[in-house]
């Protein structure tokens, strides 16, 4: 009994080692939480804010240059299906619907 209560002891030491630890590894301290901080607020300002708003400026400049065509209208069975009408308006449009862009079960609204 003595034996297996050392080896077990003695296996919870080599695993102690071995594992990592269960605490909390990322808690204050641990990394400089200063630091950390500055740094991510660093990025945040210097290179997420003006990606996101070099992208703005770039899709604001394609769809000034670009005229859009409509796509041929396909009328496939798996589509556009409609079991009950919609609760708003005539029941056949979406609620944000666009004539253009949008077909209805039939086709585009004005060919």
């Amino acid at each position: 009994m003595v034996s297996a209560v050392l080896s077990a002891s003695r296996v919870s030491g080599l695993l102690g080692r071995a594992l990592p630890r269960v605490g909390r590894p990322m808690s204050r301290g641990a990394h400089g939480e200063e630091g950390s901080a500055r740094i991510w607020k660093a990025l945040t300002y210097f290179v997420a804010l003006p990606g996101v708003g070099v992208s703005m400026l770039n899709v604001f400049l394609k769809s000034r240059h670009e005229e859009h065509e409509r796509p041929e209208f396909v009328p496939y069975p798996h589509l556009r299906i409609r079991t009950k009408p919609f609760p708003w308006g005539d029941g056949n449009h979406t609620l944000f619907h666009n004539p253009h862009t949008n077909p209805l079960p039939t086709g585009y609204e004005d060919e």
